[in-house]
């Protein structure tokens, strides 16, 4: 087991309640820590082993936030629009 940092470039990350989101969906994930998004970058952090990481790309494009460039056309418009939605659960929560 390799115990490192992973850094994922994503796509929809617009503001704080879709940060909220992005935390509270990948909490449910066991074996991550440190937790951190970097609006500005569109840069999801975390610790954990590296096997966990198309674990947590799954998590987050099902969420909206799909890695960058991974997603295209009619598909890219579905995870935008699912992105708005967890942006706006997570003002709410």
């Amino acid at each position: 087991m390799s115990v490192n940092q992973i850094q994922i470039h994503v796509e929809n990350i617009k503001c704080g309640g879709c940060e909220k989101s992005i935390i509270k969906g990948l909490t449910s994930i066991e074996g991550l820590s440190h937790i951190v998004i970097d609006q500005e970058q569109q840069m999801v952090s975390v610790v954990a082993d590296e096997s966990l990481r198309e674990t947590v790309v799954s998590k987050l494009r099902s969420m909206g936030y799909p890695e960058h460039g991974s997603v295209s056309g009619l598909e890219a418009g579905l995870t935008n629009a699912k992105s708005f939605v967890s942006c706006a659960i997570g003002r709410i929560s």
